[in-house]
């Protein structure tokens, strides 16, 4: 027996504006107003959309920093990104144009949680229990609702928040990973003898592996296939031919393209796949007790308030485990992570591909739900954020008013030479957001509503406020802490304004930072023959450099240990 009951009180939606407007709320702030980051290669991956954008054919087929290799990733992330700077570089900055792509990949990650659960909301075996004396809500009321909760959660997921405001490959992987699901939901969902319809979600799934492979690498999309394989062995057979003979094809061939031309153009007289391939080699191996210990401490806040919803879903429904509704995502996620525990480097990208199965999966939770968790959930969530967002204000009146004392000698001790000025348009959206926070927070107490998704509204709210209040009240003084700006314009007056090039030691986010804002001219490739050398002093030991002579230093005012030298080569 199903284990839903639901009167259609419980499933009334969200207002699409209301929806519209949290997505813009969470997505906007982070991208505008701020200089490329070193955090998790956000400057990297701009500075190679940026080296795209004002390069040949040759720099678009070959990711690099201005002369420095990028095998790390595909280049289909960067392809994009260097489109937006073309297109409104000179209007808005190509740092903030390259993060326009972001919104796009959120876009796509978005729409295809909320697509995909309504899709799997709309069957009868996900359809909670007809009441004896009616009132039981309409089969599209219920998906409508179950999808405007996945998408809350999608919101609220912690480990989503920071990445999907990077201009790194990542945000685009975790939309192309919430694509296949949403793809694989509709091929599983049609009638085997709808043979049209089969071709068509077997191709276009074959499109989107294909271009998972171009974003980062070929595990995640191959993990997914294998896995698309197991449940059409189990649910139907017929699938089999067509996710072998046509999907596997396709995404190769949508690699091919990319491949082919690099063999055909030779860029830079190099062959970029074979270096990334070589580079993902030891992406993969046996799972070992750091890396299980590695994902189980950090998965439980990166997932947060996912899994708890998850976890119940998985239980409540585990006497219809086989239902599609159930099967497909948990399928996805325990694939996954199996792939996570397999990856011998303890990092976060390896967990963020959880979110999207996780996330509607946690959705057919919602309403089974017991009152009493739903309501810890809440307490937790109302408590947390709000903690969050006393000490974000607190802080900002700090560095406005110097009270508390301690705290603004804290705050201004880690950013010599930083002058807090008063911005009225940031203060408005900041107390705006603040006071309809505590305005849900009444709707939430006051009413206790019965809605499906009044589990979730406060832990996706509660991100999007502390998020925005950070983005507003702390840019100015987050962006000088990390910023390179100040630092490229120093070491760019010291260099005559006709030179060779550039040599360097420093790290590839360093040098998208310096090309980019002290427009320095670093050695490109094959070039051997430069008139500088930029070293990274690490440990405060100079670089073993031949008749150098040196003729600047310096360093970011938040960060001494983090030292630059400049050396004529004689």
């Amino acid at each position: 027996m199903k284990p839903v009951r639901l009167p259609a009180a419980a499933t009334l939606t969200l207002p699409r504006l209301g929806l519209f407007a949290l997505c813009l709320l969470y997505i906007l702030p982070g991208l505008i107003g701020r200089d490329p980051w070193k955090i998790d290669n956000d400057a990297a991956t701009f500075g190679v959309m940026w080296t795209m954008a004002h390069g040949s054919i040759h720099d678009w087929l070959w990711p690099h920093i201005v002369g420095l290799p990028m095998p790390q990733s595909g280049p289909l992330s960067y392809w994009i990104g260097a489109i937006c700077i073309q297109v409104a570089g000179w209007l808005v900055g190509d740092d903030t144009a390259a993060r326009l792509s972001n919104l796009f990949f959120f876009a796509i990650g978005a729409a295809s949680v909320w697509y995909g659960t309504y899709s799997l909301g709309c069957r009868e075996d996900a359809q909670p229990l007809h009441l004896a004396f009616g009132g039981h809500p309409e089969p599209r009321d219920f998906a409508r609702t179950l999808a405007d909760g996945t998408l809350l959660i999608y919101l609220g997921s912690l480990g989503l928040l920071i990445h999907s405001h990077l201009t790194t490959p990542v945000a685009l992987q975790i939309s192309l990973v919430a694509l296949a699901l949403y793809v694989a939901i509709r091929l599983f969902d049609i009638k085997p003898d709808q043979s049209a319809s089969v071709l068509q979600f077997s191709l276009i799934l074959g499109c989107v592996f294909g271009l998972l492979i171009l974003t980062r690498d070929w595990l995640v999309p191959l993990a997914l296939w294998i896995t698309c394989l197991l449940l059409a062995g189990f649910r139907c057979k017929k699938l089999l031919t067509y996710l072998i003979l046509i999907t596997f094809p396709v995404a190769l061939a949508i690699t091919s393209i990319w491949e082919m031309s690099c063999e055909f153009v030779l860029p830079l007289n190099d062959a970029p796949y074979s270096a990334r391939l070589f580079r993902n080699k030891p992406e993969f191996s046996y799972p070992s007790v750091s890396t299980l210990y590695y994902c189980i401490k950090y998965s439980v806040w990166f997932t947060w308030p996912a899994w708890p919803f998850a976890g119940w879903a998985i239980y409540a429904w585990r006497k219809q485990i086989t239902a599609l509704h159930i099967a497909l995502p948990l399928s996805f996620f325990i694939m996954l992570t199996v792939l996570a525990l397999c990856s011998p480097h303890s990092e976060q990208s390896s967990l963020i591909p959880l979110i999207p199965p996780l996330s509607i999966l946690a959705a057919f939770g919602l309403p089974t739900m017991k009152r009493g968790a739903i309501n810890a959930v809440d307490w937790f969530s109302v408590i947390a954020f709000s903690l969050v967002a006393i000490f974000v204000w607190l802080c900002w009146i700090a560095m406005q008013t110097g009270w508390p004392s301690q705290l603004h000698h804290n705050i201004f001790k880690s950013v010599p030479g930083f002058v807090a000025r008063f911005n009225l348009a940031a203060f408005i959206i900041a107390l705006i957001t603040t006071c309809a926070w505590l305005k849900l927070v009444q709707w939430r107490i006051s009413r206790q509503p019965s809605v499906l998704w009044r589990a979730v509204v406060l832990s996706s709210s509660g991100v999007i406020l502390c998020w925005l209040l950070s983005m507003t009240l702390w840019m100015p003084w987050v962006n000088y802490r990390v910023s390179y700006q100040p630092l490229a314009h120093d070491l760019a007056a010291h260099l005559p304004p006709k030179y060779n090039c550039v040599d360097s030691n420093v790290g590839p986010a360093q040098r998208a930072l310096f090309a980019y804002f002290g427009n320095i001219r670093f050695a490109h490739f094959a070039v051997e023959q430069c008139d500088y050398f930029l070293a990274e002093e690490r440990e405060s030991k100079p670089p073993s450099v031949r008749n150098k002579k040196a003729v600047w230093k310096g360093h970011r005012a938040s960060d001494k240990s983090d030292r630059f030298a400049l050396y004529r080569i004689k």
